[in-house]
């Protein structure tokens, strides 16, 4: 098994939930770490509250500015000369009805969640291919691997992951690098208090079912072990993780189930 010390590890939507939990926990292990985010004076925080500040260097951007991406990648590796890990981890969800969801709602969550992450891994792979070694952690989701009612879009970006993340694993497999899709289900993140509504705005109210999951520590710590494990997908949650069993064997349970349920 591979040890994430010591590695350099470009990290985005770092400023908070999961991204935030993940540059604690690999401050401690000694990596050197940059992060990423549209909020600059949220990330400086995060970096003083870092084990080791000073091996930390800050990137701010906002990953659906695909244009400014080769840039950004570019003062990325020279923070420390190399990167060995990019963490996808931006990303934006949804709580409305598809009748209810302006298509515009869908553009952004695609740009957020999808395209950003593909646009930034493509800046960053020619320095992979070069180095002949590099890993990509993409943050997806349980829905990822099955829908619910009221996230669509947020469903369709996170699936749309796996496909393009899935090629360009065997595509650079020979290359030694290496990606690994994160799957969580209910985190205790803000992610369903600014998942945008039908009309673009933040819904700004907690779930029962976030506020009730496993917490932001726990599932840093499963991710940094299915990174060093090469894992290709790790699932992570309580009873939801089943979801993605019975959509593979027992798909007409699982829709009567999730269709049943509350949205959350």
């Amino acid at each position: 098994m591979a040890t994430i010390e010591n590695k350099t590890i470009w990290i985005t939507g770092a400023s908070s939930g999961i991204g935030e939990a993940l540059t604690y926990a690999l401050s401690e292990r000694g990596c050197k770490l940059i992060l990423s985010s549209r909020k600059k004076d949220a990330l400086e925080k995060v970096q003083m509250h870092c084990a080791h500040p000073e091996n930390v260097r800050i990137v701010p951007l906002d990953v659906s500015d695909f244009d400014i991406l080769p840039e950004k990648a570019n003062i990325a590796l020279s923070a420390f000369g190399s990167i060995d890990i990019l963490i996808n981890n931006a990303g934006i969800s949804q709580r409305s009805l598809i009748i209810d969801t302006d298509l515009e709602v869908y553009k952004r969550i695609m740009d957020v969640d999808f395209f950003g992450a593909v646009a930034l891994s493509k800046a960053v792979l020619p320095h992979f291919v070069e180095r002949q070694k590099g890993h990509f952690v993409t943050i997806s989701s349980l829905m990822g691997k099955f829908s619910s009612p009221q996230r669509s879009g947020y469903c369709a970006a996170k699936h749309a992951l796996h496909g393009f993340f899935d090629a360009l694993r065997m595509e650079h497999e020979a290359d030694n690098i290496g990606v690994t899709l994160v799957c969580p289900g209910f985190v205790r993140t803000n992610v369903a208090k600014n998942a945008l509504k039908g009309d673009g705005n933040p819904k700004n109210e907690q779930s029962e079912s976030i506020a009730n999951g496993i917490p932001v520590a726990v599932a840093a710590q499963k991710i940094i072990s299915a990174v060093e494990r090469k894992k290709f997908e790790v699932y992570m949650g309580q009873k939801e993780v089943f979801g993605v069993y019975l959509k593979r064997f027992f798909p007409i349970i699982l829709h009567r189930v999730v269709s049943k349920r509350k949205a959350t």
